[in-house]
């Protein structure tokens, strides 16, 4: 097997890690790195196209490959307002998944969060279930959606609200029913994603926390 793995979002925590996972497994021989700044990383596999977001249009010709991996992801905070939000973790990663479908990319893989709505009246919930709906209406062969809660692991910044918000839901989901928002590791969410990339299978399968990391 020689897939071609292009990878959206790959500096963040989860990215990151996933582009360790596919540097090392022998089933994929080609890296496309799709960032904003450079990544640290030498290796012959990999091929790190930097760019300006905002002129994606740039990079249409090179989303080409077997499997889109899409890990953008930003906070309010981060990004100045829910509208600056919005842009990163919806259009800027829609507008790549497009890229790929035009392309012939078969399958495509996306980190959204588990608690993805498009009717919620929460903007950061609604954003991603927008998103959601938005990638499985491209049609691509397979549509792979992983919903973690709150990501643990390593950040070039620190981000206090998600360490305290840590601390509480590991808490209340000890409760009945509040599993599903458990914090879960980065690196999990990477190994699963490469572990369900190389599955012979088709459509669109949302693979929930509660179900997938039990």
């Amino acid at each position: 097997m020689s897939l071609t793995a292009v990878a959206l979002g790959a500096t963040g925590l989860v990215g990151s890690e996933l582009i360790r996972l596919l540097l090392q497994s022998e089933q994929y021989s080609h890296v496309i790195a799709i960032t904003r700044r450079p990544i640290a990383i030498e290796n012959d596999k990999l091929k790190n196209f930097v760019i300006d977001f905002g002129m994606l249009d740039q990079i249409a010709d090179k989303v080409k490959g077997d499997v889109l991996f899409s890990c953008l992801g930003t906070t309010k905070k981060q990004a100045g307002s829910i509208a600056a939000q919005r842009v990163v973790d919806l259009d800027y990663q829609l507008k790549v998944a497009e890229f790929a479908a035009a392309n012939g990319m078969r399958h495509y893989c996306l980190v959204s969060s588990s608690s993805a709505n498009a009717g919620s009246s929460f903007a950061y919930m609604k954003m991603k279930g927008e998103l959601e709906q938005a990638v499985i209406k491209l049609g691509f062969n397979r549509t792979s959606i992983f919903q973690p809660s709150l990501l643990l692991g390593p950040r070039e910044q620190s981000r206090i609200s998600e360490d305290i918000g840590v601390d509480i839901l590991s808490l209340l989901c000890r409760l009945p029913g509040l599993n599903r928002y458990r914090p879960i590791e980065g690196r999990e969410v990477s190994e699963k994603m490469l572990q369900v990339s190389l599955q012979e299978d088709e459509g669109v399968k949302i693979y929930s926390l509660e179900q997938v990391f039990p």
